[in-house]
This record gives structure tokens, sequence and C-alpha cells, in this order.
């Protein structure tokens, strides 16, 4: 898969403070990369380096394949939006003039995709309110819209739904994934709610205290903390034909141990390891939640476990 942004080794210091420690990230186009860590992990730096806002202490990072010291990087990155502190809107303008002072800044001389862009964000109808006026909620999707003028190939987005209600979550969600699906957008958004973004993502990656702990897919994220029943045995081989006979999920740990995903009580495992001459040796449950598969990952990293 290709992929429209990619870091590499990238450092950074402040004084001292080592905020980010030779970062490696590749975002596929066409994904949404959820980078997940908790407030102070290394987020923001991240992604205002990515975005020309800071410099890097060492390492590189390409966009669409040109490299940072690359003179056409300037160019590549006017086809990235970005929102990395508050939306840059003005509140005395109207959501419709926002955008179209938007398009005059980037020398846009036709307004007709004005309309549409404020459907997609849900503010058609907010006539010439002001922006001052508006919530929390319109403010933020207010300024997606002004950076989607540009029709970039990749949006960054830094906490977009901090501080939102349970509704302006929601429609916050919708709008992403109408404008990663209906416009091909790339989107890199950063949390610390991660029940939140496995509605969204495709993809993401861990970091704590400026280091990446694992990236991986939506999937095999999924399949790490889905419900299931590892299981001990004396044997496996044996149990494979009979939980295939049975329509039983399950994977294939090692040659004594099974992870079970089908909805099976340990009597009835036991009964049917039985059956295959096999000894249950230990079963335990597996009922981990996405924050409590984060905070693992974080407790390995400090030494805890």
């Amino acid at each position: 898969m290709e992929n429209i942004l990619s870091v590499k080794d990238l450092s950074k210091k402040y004084g001292k403070a080592q905020i980010l420690n030779k970062v490696n990230l590749d975002i596929p186009k066409g994904s949404i990369f959820g980078l997940v860590g908790r407030n102070g992990a290394g987020k923001t730096t991240l992604m205002r380096i990515v975005t020309g806002l800071a410099e890097p202490t060492s390492g590189t990072y390409s966009i669409g394949g040109v490299s940072s010291s690359d003179k056409k990087i300037l160019s590549v990155r006017r086809r990235m939006g970005s929102i990395t502190e508050s939306p840059a809107i003005y509140r005395n303008l109207s959501a419709y003039d926002n955008l179209k002072l938007q398009y005059i800044n980037l020398g846009m001389t036709s307004y007709d995709d004005i309309s549409e862009l404020l459907e997609l964000v849900d503010l058609k109808d907010t006539g010439k309110k002001k922006a001052g006026k508006f919530s929390l909620g319109m403010r933020q999707r207010l300024g997606i819209a002004v950076v989607l003028c540009g029709k970039p190939d990749i949006l960054i987005l830094d906490e977009p739904i901090n501080g939102l209600d349970p509704q302006g979550i929601i429609q916050m969600r919708e709008i992403l994934l109408r404008i990663n699906r209906e416009r091909h957008t790339t989107i890199l958004i950063s949390s610390h709610i991660l029940e939140e973004l496995s509605k969204l993502a495709t993809h993401y990656a861990f970091i704590e205290k400026g280091e990446i702990l694992q990236t991986l897919s939506s999937r095999e994220l999924m399949s790490k903390v889905r419900k299931s029943s590892r299981i001990k045995v004396s044997a496996a081989d044996p149990l494979f034909r009979i939980f295939d006979r049975e329509g039983i999920e399950y994977k294939i740990d090692s040659e004594d141990t099974i992870d079970i995903y089908s909805d099976i009580t340990a009597k009835h495992i036991i009964s049917l390891a039985d059956e295959a001459g096999v000894e249950v040796l230990s079963i335990n449950e597996n009922n981990e939640s996405l924050e409590g598969y984060f905070m693992n990952l974080v407790a390995k990293k400090d030494g805890i476990s």
C-alpha cells in the first residue's frame, strides 16, 4: 500500500527534554490513522513538525514521496490541511464568509463549492450567524471546512473531539468518515480517547514519552482485544477436527495453546477435549478493553508487570 506520509528516526528536543525519540511511522494513502497517546506523549509535537510549524532535532519525513530536505516540500505541503491547536476562523464572520475568505487567500475565484463544503460539515443552515456565536462543535466543524477549501490529500487533526459533548463527537465522527470515503482524503488524527477512535481509525500508532510503542491495523488491534478464551491443552492437534465440525472459531497460538473466539462455556470446551482424548490444563478468559490494551503497553514500557 502506498504511503502518503512517512516519518523516519524523527527526534525533537527542547533544551534537555526529549519530546520525540526516533519516531518511525508510515501513513497509508486513504487511511484514517489514529495517533494514540496520553497528554504530553508527543502527539502535537509530531504533527507540528510534519506540518512545518516546528523543525526536528534529527530525522526526516516525506510527504507524497518528497523528502523534508527537498525544496519541493513547501509546495507539496500545500496539499495538506491541518488543525493542530484551535481552528483558524474569523469569529466576526459567518461560516460562508469564512470559507469565501479562505478561497480568496488560496487564489480561488469560483465560490460554487462553498455550499457543498458547508453541507459536508453540517453548517449549511447557519446563514449569517457569526462564528463567534457558534458552539464548540460548530467551530471545530467550520475549522475543518476551512482546511478543506484547498482540497488537501491529507488532513492532520490534533484532538478534534476534545471537549465535545456526545452529540458533537458523533457528528464529528460521521463528518470525518464522509470526508475519507467521499473525498478519498487521508486523515491523521490524534486522541487520548481510544474507544472513540476505534469507531473511525483503520490504522493506529501508540505513542508514549515520545516513542512509538506499537503500530498496527484496526483488524490487528480488534483481534488482540476481542473477547476470547485461551486454553492450554496436553495436545492441540486432536481438537482441530472437532472444533471445525462444531463451527468454533479459533486460532492456534502454539502446539499446546489455542485461542477460542466463539461464545462457548468452559464446560463445553472440556467436554469436547474429553471427546478428543485431550486434557485441558488451563482456561483463561480475555475481556481486555481497548483502553486496557493501551495501558498495558504503557506499563510494559515502564517495566511494570
